[in-house]
């Protein structure tokens, strides 16, 4: 992780910019340092956007594009199959300065499926695009195609092959990957981005919790930003991003209300998950009830990121 010449924020407010790489059972020994590396990877390009004077928008955006151009995560290019051996992707983004939000959901064929969410956010009078009517918005806007060999992976072959036996964890411990990003920009506004590929093995046009707003995240400049991950159907049943934020409207800290959030989800639903949140102070979190969930975040120069839980790894920010 040893990186070159200071990326240092800008007066204002602090520039702070969270990333996962979703929940998870577990992270084989081979994976764990590429993993690591790529949410840093992800949360140094938000930063700098941010640096550069880019909005919160940008930097979710830039972030989750990271994740999803890298087949260690399930997003983009390595998103895991459905039933069928293909891949169908969700994604939503939010802006807390206006409430203005974009989703897609059943994405097939495109590599970035968090810019097209962007591009509904900001190009039309919808919140949510879904299936053939995401893919013909796609088209209109420019976005190219590519192809099922680019987005499939060996690893997620494999997989599917697994489940497909009954050889794979339970339910509520093996669907946790999504990844997501949140931040802070020098004006003070908030946003966040959430991407997945879904569940392994599901059922065709099944879709999870990532593009519905409140539950695969939400942006309020008054109250923050928060993506999440986990176990989706647990997540949309108690919207898991709203729950959250209602906590800290409440008065909770964002520790307290990341917390009291999962444990419901958990209790109530045996639902594992984690969520990543900031504030317009500066505060930020990344809690997770799951065994792990990959984590990167970067402040004032420092760079913090993680997979288990005590597991933090602080150093200097650096950019080459």
């Amino acid at each position: 992780m040893a990186l070159a010449s200071p990326c240092l924020p800008r007066a204002g407010s602090p520039l702070v910019i969270v990333v996962h790489g979703g929940g998870a059972s577990n992270i084989s020994k081979d994976r764990r340092e590429r993993v690591c590396q790529g949410v840093v990877r992800a949360a140094t390009t938000g930063y700098c956007i941010l640096k550069n004077g880019g909005s919160a928008v940008d930097a979710v955006e830039g972030a989750v594009v990271v994740l999803e151009n890298d087949p260690e995560f399930n997003a983009g290019c390595g998103s895991v199959l459905n039933t069928i051996g293909d891949v169908e992707m969700d994604a939503s983004i939010m802006d807390g300065k206006d409430l203005s939000a974009g989703a897609v959901s059943a994405v097939r064929c495109i590599a970035n499926p968090i810019k097209l969410a962007r591009l509904v956010m900001e190009k039309t009078s919808h919140c949510f695009l879904t299936a053939h009517g995401a893919a013909r918005f796609a088209a209109s806007m420019g976005i190219p195609q590519v192809s099922r060999e680019h987005l499939v992976t060996e690893r997620n072959l494999r997989h599917l092959e697994k489940e497909k036996k009954g050889q794979q964890k339970t339910d509520c411990e093996k669907n946790l990957g999504t990844v997501g990003a949140v931040a802070l920009d020098s004006k003070g506004n908030v946003a966040y981005a959430t991407s997945t590929g879904g569940t392994i093995n599901k059922m065709i046009g099944r879709v999870g919790d990532t593009p519905c707003i409140g539950s695969g995240g939400y942006a309020d400049n008054d109250i923050g930003a928060i993506s999440t991950t986990g176990h989706g159907e647990s997540i949309l049943r108690v919207n898991l991003a709203r729950l959250t934020l209602f906590y800290v409207e409440q008065g909770k800290t964002l520790e307290e209300a990341a917390k009291t959030a999962l444990e419901y989800m958990k209790s109530k639903l045996s639902g594992l998950g984690g969520v990543i949140l900031v504030n317009k102070k500066g505060d930020w979190v990344a809690k997770w009830t799951s065994t792990s969930m990959p984590w990167a975040a970067a402040k004032n120069g420092k760079l913090y990121c993680g997979i288990d839980l005590g597991d933090t790894r602080v150093t200097d920010l650096k950019v080459s």
